[in-house]
């Protein structure tokens, strides 16, 4: 069955410095994880942030699917998709992201003043 996407679903990755998305593929438990990384595989979010190092670890060996985010500032977001849904990862991703664009352009506009 293939998964429909929200229209809203946009990833913007110009905070983000990498993304490791680590999964097995015979578990039953890794659809969320797949559908979060199909969401990172398009030309508009690429385009957000060209550095930003995107890598999928595919490994046979029963492992929990595992999103890795590392962050410009150095922190950190690790979602452990066993248990969420990939509108619940997209959730929680967007946010962080929103909120460290928002403390970027506070910081750039204390410079400026």
């Amino acid at each position: 069955m293939a998964y429909v996407f929200p229209k809203k679903a946009g990833v913007v990755l110009k905070q983000v410095k990498s993304i490791v998305v680590r999964f097995c593929p015979f578990e039953s438990n890794v659809e969320s994880t797949r559908n979060f990384l199909q969401c990172l595989h398009t030309k508009k979010t690429h385009a957000s942030n060209n550095n930003c190092d995107l890598k999928t670890e595919v490994k046979h060996d029963g492992s929990e699917p595992v999103i890795d985010v590392q962050f410009a500032d150095g922190d950190r977001l690790i979602m452990k998709g066993a248990n969420l849904s990939v509108r619940e990862m997209l959730k929680a991703f967007n946010s962080m992201c929103k909120a460290k664009e928002l403390k970027a352009e506070e910081k750039t506009q204390k410079k400026s003043a």
